[in-house]
């Protein structure tokens, strides 16, 4: 016998998947997936690319430059569901807890806290950091902000990502702004930020797993396979895996977060078979359609995008473990 004819079809040639990420803790199932050879288990050559944002992502993904990524439910998406996207949406990428702390509060800057803004409503015509315009960051925001009576409108808008916020609170150029961990908890300890808001997210659906509408047609035992490397890499951090010293030294690496930092964060969580709470994504559609985002009427058809078929084949497929 050869040794071809030994290997099973799926082991001789693995589908290539360049996945794009952001360097958070909700991507981490996809770091362990990984660095602990679930990707390579289900017959996989991932490859994850860093990204700049949630555009990015879908438009990456629609032009087929890159296969596979994820971002947050935003007002792009929405427009380009409704326009004919050819993307195709698999899982939640991850959700909010409900309860605090949060993983991703709204903070203010020490110096604004010392100079006496102490409530939401002390924001009123100051600088708010916020990840991009149209996506979950301006979502979150925009609910903190409701908690003093505010509305985006009401502050200074200024975009920036994650990263950028401690900067930002350093040199005095923002007063507020979202974050999420791992830096959130990283403000704190750099003595740059408090928290001012964190239960205006509680069960938000923060974003979710897509891919190229071309490669699912054509790879929809890949996709599947991609899907069960996920969930089984999702599992493992949603029970117990955060106080595993090996699995936050590969959370670390993608970060670039100190692993005693990570033991000290808030989670984002998810549903235990991947899927998508629409109720959530359908409240965050009409906030984008409040603020004249969104180019169309009516609720978008995420059902002609959004392909339940292929996660619970890979549940199923990950029950036969």
């Amino acid at each position: 016998m050869t040794l071809s004819a030994a290997v099973p079809v799926w082991a001789q040639e693995k589908p290539q998947i360049e996945f794009l990420y952001s360097p958070f803790a909700d991507y981490a199932p996809f770091f362990l997936a990984e660095e602990l050879g679930y990707f390579e288990e289900f017959g996989l050559d991932v490859t994850l690319s860093p990204k700049s944002g949630t555009a990015e992502t879908i438009q990456m993904l629609a032009s087929g430059n890159v296969v596979s990524g994820a971002a947050t439910w935003g007002a792009g998406l929405f427009n380009s569901i409704n326009s004919g996207a050819t993307v195709t949406i698999v899982a939640t990428l991850a959700k909010m807890p409900d309860s605090v702390p949060s993983p991703s509060p709204f903070m203010v800057s020490e110096q604004a806290w010392q100079d006496g803004i102490r409530e939401v409503k002390d924001l009123k015509g100051k600088r708010v950091g916020i990840p991009g315009p149209g996506g979950f960051g301006l979502y979150s925001v925009a609910k903190a902000l409701e908690k003093g009576g505010l509305t985006v409108d009401d502050v200074e808008a200024i975009y920036l990502p994650p990263p950028a916020t401690a900067a930002a609170f350093a040199n005095g150029g923002l007063e507020a702004g979202w974050s999420i961990e791992p830096f959130a908890l990283q403000l704190e300890k750099q003595g740059l930020g408090r928290r001012l808001v964190e239960d205006h997210t509680f069960g938000t659906e923060l974003g979710f797993i897509a891919f190229n509408n071309e490669f699912v047609t054509e790879n929809e035992d890949a996709v599947v396979n991609f899907m069960a490397a996920f969930l089984k890499a999702a599992r493992q951090l949603d029970n117990g895996g955060w106080e595993d010293d090996s699995i936050l030294e590969i959370v670390s690496k993608y970060t670039g977060t100190e692993k005693e930092t990570l033991k000290g964060i808030a989670y984002t969580i998810r549903s235990e078979d991947g899927s998508i709470d629409l109720a959530s994504v359908r409240e965050q559609e009409e906030f984008f359609r409040a603020r004249g985002a969104l180019e169309y009427d009516g609720p978008v058809d995420i059902d002609s995008v959004y392909r339940t078929d292929l996660l619970e084949k890979a549940n199923a497929l990950l029950a036969k473990q």
